[in-house]
């Protein structure tokens, strides 16, 4: 078991991100020692700092821009992130690194504490790292999954983490009709999808899962809510992912609910 564990939040920007708080306050309640940092790693730069900076660290969270350049480090890609082409997540066991996604998962994890299980029709709004750990998520969670993206070049990828599902991807419009899914995922960046807000009517929103945190509410979930509307937002994705990412550095199972309990409060206070 390690004693004392570093890790650090990669990737651009970072100054605001809440990784840092989320682990070191999951490392007060284990009881453990432990540093946890922001690293700024702009695209391109990631083998660079890898290379020259690796030994310093147990475990890293990789956020944007560096979730699809991740795949191309000399490390052990696990199934899950060669199956979305997305990673968020280096750990080292055995003096050897591996690399993984906790996206997928934490989202489920999410979901699994409000209560819901299985969807019938998903639509996610986005094509990216985020939205491909998404939707390989709920393959076999969800009937149907239909992705909205902004160009065609991301479909192949999308469509190849679903094997279960149905799947449809379709180009971007500001008027998607959400009255026909039981759940719709925002993975866009922040202010991207604010003009779907204007085509909100309050008759059965399905519920909302914003991975967004910072800036929020954002102008789609405070809409949502407005309109009666129920929403999960981003916190929910960072607290579970980085619970896992620290479970697979320490090489041991950790209580999900327990440390949630006890981070979520920590991170919406800070949030504000």
């Amino acid at each position: 078991m390690v004693s004392e564990i570093r890790g650090a939040v990669i990737g651009s920007p970072v100054e605001h991100s809440l990784s840092p708080l989320l682990h070191r306050e999951a490392y007060a309640f284990l009881k453990m020692e432990g540093q946890y940092e922001r690293r700024e790693v702009q695209s391109e730069s990631l083998s660079h700092f890898f290379a020259e900076e690796s030994d310093d660290f147990d475990y890293l969270s990789i956020t944007m821009p560096l979730k699809e350049e991740a795949l191309s480090l000399p490390v052990s890609v696990d199934q899950v992130a060669t199956h979305i082409q997305s990673a968020n997540t280096l750990y080292r066991r055995g003096g050897q690194w591996h690399l993984t996604s906790t996206d997928g998962s934490g989202f489920i994890s999410a979901l699994h504490h409000e209560g819901f299980t299985k969807f019938k029709k998903v639509l996610v709004l986005g094509a990216g790292g985020t939205a491909r750990a998404v939707v390989g998520a709920l393959d076999g969670i969800a009937d149907e999954i239909v992705v909205f993206g902004r160009t065609s070049t991301r479909r192949e990828v999308l469509e190849a983490s679903v094997e279960q599902s149905s799947f449809e991807y379709q180009r971007w419009n500001d008027s998607p009709g959400f009255s026909q899914y039981d759940l719709v995922v925002n993975t866009t960046p922040a202010g991207a999808a604010d003009l779907l807000a204007d085509s909100l009517m309050a008759v059965d929103l399905p519920l909302l899962f914003d991975v967004i945190y910072k800036p929020w509410p954002t102008v789609l979930g405070a809409r949502w809510e407005d309109s009666g509307g129920k929403v999960i937002n981003g916190l929910e994705l960072l607290l579970y992912q980085g619970i896992q990412q620290l479970s697979l550095a320490l090489d041991r199972t950790l209580d999900e609910a327990a440390l949630a309990a006890h981070i979520r409060p920590i991170l919406k206070r800070e949030n504000r």
